[in-house]
């Protein structure tokens, strides 16, 4: 299918940015922004597409510190389903210091925002939020000395898990 070997693994740079539905622009501001310190750093209206639809939609971009964003739609006249996303199904995991996972936990406990953990997971502790949109926005930082499986063991373990949930 694409077998790719180490040498021609892809060259990817970084993250630009990752984005997701809104239900509200400002609402979606007030969390990202005002509640995580996430920078407002690009509003773009689109009133057509680059195939000649009309339509109108407000693309908003939160800037985190390695230059990065989250990228909200907001969509008024296309329907969509807007529900609380479970852990497993889709979550947004950001990097912060030991002290901010703390920092972060205490503000969101004291603005009533659903507020979760701190879990240690062995080789990160998180907390989790949910913003507006019903999205679970995990805040973690890594624990010291945990290093990454070989790409071999990896493998294996894929291809463990394969065989394992066909029995299940």
């Amino acid at each position: 299918m694409y077998n790719l070997s180490k040498k021609t693994m892809s060259k990817i740079l970084k993250l630009h940015h990752s984005a997701y539905r809104c239900k509200d622009s400002e609402e979606t501001r007030k969390f990202y922004e005002d509640f995580l310190g996430l920078e407002l750093v690009k509003v773009i209206e689109i009133k057509i597409t680059k195939t000649n639809r009309n339509t109108q939609v407000l693309h908003t971009f939160y800037q985190l510190k390695d230059g990065s964003c989250i990228a909200f739609f907001e969509d008024p006249l296309t329907s969509f389903n807007f529900k609380k996303q479970r852990d497993f199904d889709l979550h947004i995991a950001l990097e912060v210091s030991e002290s901010d996972l703390f920092r972060m936990y205490k503000k969101g406990i004291n603005a009533k925002i659903e507020t979760r953990g701190i879990i240690d997971h062995g080789f990160i502790q998180s907390i989790y939020f949910r913003d507006p949109n019903g999205y679970v926005v995990e805040l973690t930082y890594p624990n010291k000395n945990i290093k990454n499986s070989s790409h071999l063991e990896n493998l294996k373990v894929l291809k463990e898990w394969q065989i394992k949930k066909s029995k299940i």
